[in-house]
């Protein structure tokens, strides 16, 4: 015992370290060891709080390291972080020491290949497609002549100088140039910034606002050409007011800004011969048009004058149409003279009888008037007698109403008072007959569920037992089973499926000799 107590505990010479001192001293080791790194992983859980930082995490087949980017590092991002997305992360190894765990510091982000970015690509296509922006009935017709044109490129590369070119040939129109970076990180958000610009412009404002917009670049790579692959880019491209043509890369070159844009290029070239028609060809149509329109004129002026001659000729002489209204004209002026004076006549005779018709028209309504004064004197009586035989009526009915009312009331209230007494027998009476009956009707059932429990083949399961189930039911019979391909043997906690094991052949016996069978006889 005193050996035990004498001997000190083991690893009592060790320095004791605290919590943050091993989190600090692991912390200086990583970020010693690996200050700046570059990690190549697929892209999991990507989570964007709304403090503006985003957290991810990196992964491959075996192993899963989190990732976080801060605020101010994440808009500055050439390519963001999207699930499923193999990418090559730059940073730096650090420690949370909140929750004992090591995470990267991501400052770049880029796609891993060009298998990633096309995988990336097609994902955001989907997505966008999904929402409706790569629609037909979005898309807007081109103006076929247009006023301005609003050119969106470099204006210092060969796109520029061969898009002028071609519209001074074809058809000399007013250009804006909106000068932008088309690649790189600030590829973008210029072209977002352009489109929506030239959207802006007030139709009578000091700028002239475009009717056309052309959205431009040479050929290049993949990675050259991702600007224009950009949601920023394409959701401009499908909100914009203004018919836009996209002619980004050659030929053979697409990105999603095509599929958003009212019409797309082949090349920048081929955008510019789009955009107008050739104005010598114009010139030529509007010639030939107007030669064919003065030739029409002309012709048809001949024929119409032809056709007035023809009607001439057939309609005869004016003066032959007149004659016989001018010959009936004189012989009703010799007869009108007479007509007015008999005319005269006669309204005179009329008005000369006239006084003896008013005489008899007076007494006539004299006689009238004495009648509807000797009936009017006599309306009052007849509505006071009226008025109070109607009144006595009313009287009658109404006395007659409230008698009946009353024994209406009565007789109700005996009713009600007599079901009710009845209907307070009758619940006494039934919950009596219910206190009765229920008790042994549950001891029954009580009896009949924990016969059934204990009958029911489960119990029978509890047991060690065992049912076989086939395709078309129970099997009870080992020829049965024999003959079953495949069948389910059911225990107390589940079944699982079986089949019919194939017996050995047996093998053939031998004959015995023939010493041994005749011994034994």
């Amino acid at each position: 015992m005193e050996l035990f107590e004498d001997t000190p505990a083991a690893g009592g010479n060790a320095h004791e370290f605290t919590v943050s001192e091993i989190s600090g001293a692991v912390k200086r080791v990583l970020e010693g060891e690996f200050g700046r790194v570059r990690v190549r992983g697929e892209i999991g859980r990507v989570s964007r709080p709304s403090s503006g930082h985003i957290y991810f995490d990196l992964k491959d087949d075996r192993s899963v390291i989190a990732a976080v980017t801060w605020k101010g590092q994440a808009a500055r991002l050439s390519t963001r972080p999207e699930e499923g997305i193999e990418v090559i992360a730059t940073g730096r190894l650090t420690t949370f020491p909140g929750q004992s765990k090591y995470q990267l510091i991501v400052e770049e982000i880029e796609p891993a290949g060009a298998g990633a970015l096309m995988m990336m690509l097609e994902k955001r296509r989907k997505a966008l497609a999904a929402e409706g922006l790569f629609d037909d009935a979005r898309k807007c017709p081109l103006p076929y002549l247009p006023r301005v044109i609003g050119v969106v490129t470099s204006p210092s590369g060969a796109v520029i100088r061969d898009i002028l070119h071609r519209l001074r040939d074809r058809f000399p129109t007013h250009v804006l140039i909106w000068p932008v970076a088309v690649q790189g990180e600030g590829c973008a958000p210029q072209v977002t910034a352009a489109i929506h610009g030239f959207n802006a412009l007030p139709a009578d404002g000091p700028i002239p606002r475009p009717d056309l917009i052309i959205v431009a670049r040479g050929g290049g790579s993949l990675e050259d050409l991702w600007g224009f692959n950009e949601e920023s880019v394409v959701r401009a491209a499908a909100e914009s007011r203004i018919p836009l043509i996209s002619a980004v890369g050659h030929e053979t070159d697409t990105t999603l800004i095509d599929f958003a844009s009212d019409r797309r290029a082949p090349t920048p070239t081929a955008a510019a011969e789009i955009a107008v028609p050739v104005r010598a060809e114009l010139l030529a149509r509007l010639s030939e048009n107007g030669t064919r329109m003065i030739r029409a004129s002309q012709s048809r002026l001949t024929r119409q004058r032809q056709r007035l001659t023809d009607l001439a000729r057939a309609l005869g002489r004016p003066q032959s149409l007149t004659d016989p209204a001018r010959q009936r004209f004189d012989l009703f002026a010799d007869r009108l003279d007479p007509a007015l004076r008999g005319f005269m006549r006669r309204r005179r005779d009329r008005l000369s009888a006239l006084p003896l018709s008013l005489a008899a028209l007076r007494g006539n309504l004299r006689i009238r008037r004495d009648r509807l004064n000797d009936q009017g004197g006599r309306l009052p009586a007849a509505l006071m007698r009226l008025g109070s035989r109607r009144g006595e009526r009313l009287t009658e009915l109404a006395g007659r109403l409230i008698r009946a009312r009353g024994r209406t009331l009565t007789d109700a209230a005996r009713n009600i008072a007599r079901d009710r007494d009845r209907t307070a027998l009758l619940a006494r009476r039934l919950n009596t007959v219910a206190a009765r009956l229920l008790p042994p009707r549950r001891e029954s059932l009580d009896r009949l569920d924990r016969l059934r429990q204990t009958l029911g083949y489960k119990e029978t399961l509890k047991r060690g037992y065992a049912v076989v189930h086939g395709p078309d039911g129970l099997i009870t019979r080992a020829a049965d089973a024999a003959r079953t391909p495949v069948f389910e043997v059911e225990f107390l906690d589940g079944r699982i499926p079986a089949r019919p094991e194939t017996p050995p052949a047996k093998p053939a016996r031998k004959p015995k000799p023939e010493k041994d069978q005749k011994s034994l006889f």
